[in-house]
């Protein structure tokens, strides 16, 4: 896989990936849905489930193209990562999900509304295993002026 610096400045993607944001990701048909994902340099993985259309269209083999952005008007920072290509369904890895769950919902698994972890009993319930094929990433970032004139 390649990464690719698209315009602005050079973007730590790695760093950037690490960050508890929504991706959405996008397929022909058409379908996006947001989605919270784990990042593995260079592979992503979030849940899904065998009765939706995003998996269905993993198992035809369509193509995905999964994009993580920020804009951010009170600090001006402006990043967005785009990645493409062809994704995979695997069984639910658990320690994977919960390490998924903890970087969005904290730390402690006694606070977690327990549908996420039951969740993961559910006989259609997956993991999509996304690889993607190239990664563009761009920082667009800006500076915010003071009102007070400094």
């Amino acid at each position: 896989m390649q990464d690719r610096h698209v315009y602005g400045e050079p973007v730590d993607v790695d760093a950037f990936l690490q960050r508890p944001l929504v991706a959405r990701v996008a397929t022909d048909g058409p379908t996006l849905r947001p989605i919270w994902y784990l990042y593995e340099q260079p592979t992503f993985y979030w849940l899904t489930d065998a009765a939706n259309f995003l998996h269905r269209a993993v198992v035809a083999g369509r193509p995905l193209v999964l994009v993580v952005d920020v804009c951010d008007i009170e600090t001006g920072e402006v990043i967005h990562v785009r990645a493409r290509g062809g994704a995979e369904i695997v069984p639910v890895d658990r320690d994977r999900a919960m390490k998924k769950f903890a970087r969005y919902l904290g730390p402690d698994s006694s606070k977690w509304d327990p549908r996420f972890v039951s969740s993961l009993d559910l006989p259609t319930t997956r993991f999509c295993r996304f690889t993607p094929s190239s990664i563009e990433a761009a920082d667009v970032s800006y500076l915010v002026r003071s009102d007070a004139g400094d």
